[in-house]
């Protein structure tokens, strides 16, 4: 999830050629919604992170809007997104320090995918990566189910060719989308608990596969503690091997007055 290019903007709309102080115009297209109003977090961590060699760590401070301008910018290190005066979000570089564990099989993957609770109930049946409820089918379509030896979710994903940078690898935002919401699955309660993505930390490991690579996603619980919940995530290609791992920093949202 370097400068970020145009031809791998298009996804996100670029909508004008730099503005003053270096700003560029972005928004986020409806495909890419989390909640059905607002973007998915994964992906907008990702286009944040397209200005940021290395890892990157973002955090989102309110919901992403939809089909609106937004000023994507420098501050030193930092990478800013704003609405008019919102800060909507940031990513700067980090080192992630995160372990993946040994890769399920992939005929492991394909059978968690059977148990994933989001066939059932979810707060969110159009996300753009986990939703079951898209009439498009047009998202990632990542379902990830429990394994039946260890606590850890996972499911097969194979990138469709619109995911694509100009290069033929899946584009870095679309990356970060896919070891998103896993995190969330993992969770203690999933599925009964609504909870948004806070701070991600992602770290690309391999070069980034090619749309129709079957791969593998898998995540697992770290720590909750209150409203906070930590997970870490992790994309496999066929063999096992690590392409990306990712930390993120759920927060469960408040139930809503009576």
């Amino acid at each position: 999830m370097g400068s970020v290019r145009a031809a791998s903007l298009a996804h996100a709309r670029v909508t004008s050629q730099d503005a003053p102080m270096h700003a560029k115009a972005v928004s986020i297209a409806a495909r890419f919604n989390g909640p059905p109003a607002s973007g998915n977090g994964g992906y907008v961590c990702g286009l944040l992170a397209r200005e940021i060699d290395g890892a990157s760590e973002g955090a989102l401070r309110v919901p992403p809007p939809l089909e609106r301008p937004l000023a994507l910018s420098r501050d030193g290190a930092r990478v800013l997104l704003r609405d008019g005066d919102t800060l909507v979000g940031e990513a700067k570089p980090a080192t992630l320090d995160l372990v993946a564990p040994p890769a399920p099989s992939m005929a492991q993957a394909r059978d968690a995918a059977k148990r994933y609770p989001g066939l059932n109930g979810h707060a969110f049946a159009t996300c753009f990566v986990c939703g079951a409820g898209r009439p498009a089918r047009d998202g990632l379509n990542i379902f990830t189910g429990k394994l039946s030896d260890r606590d850890m979710v996972a499911c097969t994903w194979t990138p469709a060719a619109d995911l694509t940078d100009a290069d033929g690898r899946v584009a870095l935002e679309f990356i970060h989308a896919a070891l998103d919401c896993p995190g969330y699955w993992a969770l203690p309660h999933a599925g009964q608990l609504i909870a948004v993505l806070a701070r991600f930390t992602v770290s690309i490991d391999a070069p980034r596969p090619r749309a129709g690579e079957e791969l593998i996603v898998a995540a697992w619980p770290i720590q909750s503690e209150g409203r906070k919940h930590r997970a870490g995530s992790v994309l496999y290609n066929t063999n096992g091997d690590v392409l990306a791992r990712a930390a993120a920093l759920w927060v469960e949202l408040k139930p809503a007055p009576a």
